[in-house]
């Protein structure tokens, strides 16, 4: 099925890695009238301490958590592409599943965990970020890649901007400092993952993190991307 373009398709890793990264980027721009759609890449079936928690409740809990905080911040849709956690390889399946919705939905902007990050970074955040931009450029823009897919009736399309959430080097802020505190209730929906986080420390401790990424800048709160214009 075939749809009217998106502002911003969101990459996620793993239900609440978005709500981490982009939240309060992606509440501002669905407060301006912009459209969002979320892609989890996996369940997060395996993101719990709780040893009498099951894969399959966790799932369950986490893809309920997952609908709840994107109401909350007013995104369009949420697909849940169900890869196992940890599990996530840089396959072509995996890469034309994102080349599909990147052509489904139209995007100016995708966004996603920065595949480059060193030393102790989820293997899954690497590997979804790696394969998303694989799939921005040069897949999801050239008609001979998958064409399977223009049987489906989706057509080549080439993406405006790539924004990398947790990078080591960013070189753009968004300025959240009046959705902040939307961000942190669309986290605070992720109750499996934070619930057991003592409050308000834990929300001072993130305030402290998205101010001291605003230092250059002029306003108080910001979260941090590697962002990429593409010009085709």
């Amino acid at each position: 099925m075939r749809v009217n373009s998106t502002h911003a398709l969101v990459v996620t890793p793993h239900p609440d890695d978005a709500e981490y990264g982009i939240a309060g980027t992606v509440a501002r721009w669905t407060a301006e009238g912009k459209e969002v759609v979320y892609a989890v890449c996996t369940s997060g079936d395996k993101g719990t301490n709780d040893v009498k928690m099951g894969p399959e409740e966790l799932m369950k809990t986490r893809e309920r958590e997952q609908l709840a905080a994107a109401r909350l911040l007013g995104v369009r849709e949420v697909v849940f592409l169900r890869y196992p956690d940890q599990g996530l390889e840089d396959t072509p399946e995996f890469r034309k599943d994102i080349v599909r919705l990147i052509r489904r939905f139209k995007p100016e902007i995708v966004a996603t965990s920065d595949p480059h990050r060193r030393y102790i970074w989820h293997r899954d955040h690497r590997v979804a970020g790696r394969v998303t931009l694989d799939a921005v450029f040069p897949f999801a823009r050239d008609h001979l890649s998958y064409p399977d897919l223009l049987q489906e009736g989706l057509k080549p399309h080439a993406v405006k901007e790539v924004w990398c959430w947790g990078p080591e080097n960013p070189n753009y802020r968004s300025d959240i400092t009046e959705t902040f505190a939307v961000k942190m209730a669309a986290l605070r929906c992720h109750d499996s993952q934070v619930g057991h986080f003592p409050s308000p420390e834990w929300e001072d401790r993130l305030c402290q993190r998205y101010r001291q990424l605003a230092e250059e800048e002029d306003f108080e709160l910001a979260e941090a991307f590697h962002r990429v214009e593409i010009l085709w």
